[in-house]
């Protein structure tokens, strides 16, 4: 029976994948163009084929338009300092709880790469071999699928910031076949049938939305899950799940104040009224704008330029953004609270006293609460951002 409903999970999901793209929130709300921020470049093809998913990192350029990437950290971007302090994270253990992350394609230097990484800012080896690290296919084997150059990229900045955030999280990560909807369905439910695993970090989007995907509904497991690098358009899938976490970003800033850290909604950050799926209780008393699910639920940094994680890939430090780093950020900050009972997207509404509540910046002209931050929810940043783990 077990096998019959994984089954079952994977061939909606795929469905979903092709199915219409979700719709505006009203005839008069107009979506933004998709944000590219000066000296940035998306990582992955943004228009992706029907019935595929695109990950949602950005990269840094240099003068040449090309990423860029150095021997040396660059002094923009984000640290695991940066990411504990500005989150209130600091000193917080997991006690050893594994995040999963969920991509397509492999990566033959993962490894070699996340050790690099951790060794530089002084963070515990995390290997195969001590058995912090576990890389499997989406049938949980290890006939890992080809390189892909985007992809390899994005798992990076997954465990990168997986490990900035939680250092002594363990981390599986998943590894789809190709960046089809099947396919990474499938290796969602691999993951959340996998032993230990707390939190699921889902990073990439396709713009369709359809009720009911079992592969994103395990209860008792965090699935977080990217609201995209566009600004409002409406949402995106997985995130317009109701199930699912969604995450959207912040622009993050050091400062003088006594935080150190100031936010603001990032312009690329996702928002909107999801197509079809049916607004989850938790949110049935707030002024979202919608009559469906809206996004986002909580969000982090996410703005390559400014809260942009260095990551280490490929012989080389590089400063990345996008939805795909405040994704694993948020499946991190679940790791370290423990609480994930139920469906855990509810915890930031119950608990919203306890979040960073960010309340300026916009992502698009059709006004709050869908497009401009403000006090309490909006489309932008949810209700807010970590401040420790209490609202988690």
């Amino acid at each position: 029976m077990k096998n019959r409903a994984m089954l079952t999970g994977l061939a909606v999901a795929a469905l979903a994948m092709s199915g219409l793209g979700a719709a505006l929130p009203s005839a008069t709300a107009k979506p933004a163009e998709p944000a590219q921020a000066p000296g940035t470049v998306r990582v992955c093809n943004p228009h992706p084929a029907p019935g595929f998913a695109t990950c949602q990192a950005i990269a840094v350029t240099g003068a040449d338009g090309k990423m860029l990437r150095t021997k040396t950290p660059p002094a923009t971007g984000f640290t695991p300092d940066d990411v504990q302090a500005a989150y209130n994270l600091k000193g917080l253990e997991s006690g050893g709880r594994t995040v999963a992350i969920v991509d397509a394609y492999g990566y033959s230097n993962l490894e070699s790469d996340l050790a690099k990484y951790r060794d530089t800012y002084g963070l515990p080896p995390c290997t195969t071999k001590n058995g912090c690290l576990r890389i499997m296919d989406q049938y949980g084997h290890r006939n890992y699928p080809p390189d892909n150059a985007g992809w390899d990229l994005e798992q990076a900045l997954d465990v990168d910031a997986v490990s900035a955030t939680c250092p002594d999280c363990k981390i599986l990560v998943v590894q789809a076949k190709t960046n089809g909807g099947y396919n990474l369905g499938m290796a969602a439910n691999r993951a959340a049938l996998t032993k230990g695993v707390v939190a699921i970090s889902n990073s990439y989007t396709a713009a369709h939305d359809r009720r009911h995907q079992p592969a994103y509904h395990h209860k008792n497991i965090a699935i977080t899950a990217s609201t995209g690098d566009s600004g409002f358009q409406g949402g995106a899938y997985p995130a317009s799940d109701p199930h699912v976490v969604a995450v959207g970003g912040t622009s993050v800033t050091r400062d003088g104040s006594s935080r150190g850290y100031s936010e603001a909604a990032w312009s690329g950050a996702g928002s909107g009224c999801a197509r079809v799926s049916h607004q989850p209780r938790w949110q049935q008393k707030l002024d979202t704008g919608c009559k469906t699910r809206a996004m986002s639920d909580v969000s982090a940094a996410a703005d390559p330029n400014l809260g942009g994680l260095t990551i280490y890939y490929n012989g080389g430090f590089q400063q990345v953004g996008g939805t795909s780093e405040s994704s694993p950020i948020i499946a991190s900050v679940y790791a370290l609270s423990g609480n994930t009972t139920g469906w855990p997207g509810r915890l930031p509404y119950h608990h919203a006293k306890s979040l960073y509540d960010v309340t300026t910046g916009t992502n698009g002209s059709c006004g709050p609460p869908l497009c401009a931050a403000g006090k309490g929810w909006d489309g932008p940043t949810g209700m807010g951002t970590p401040n420790g783990v209490e609202g988690f």
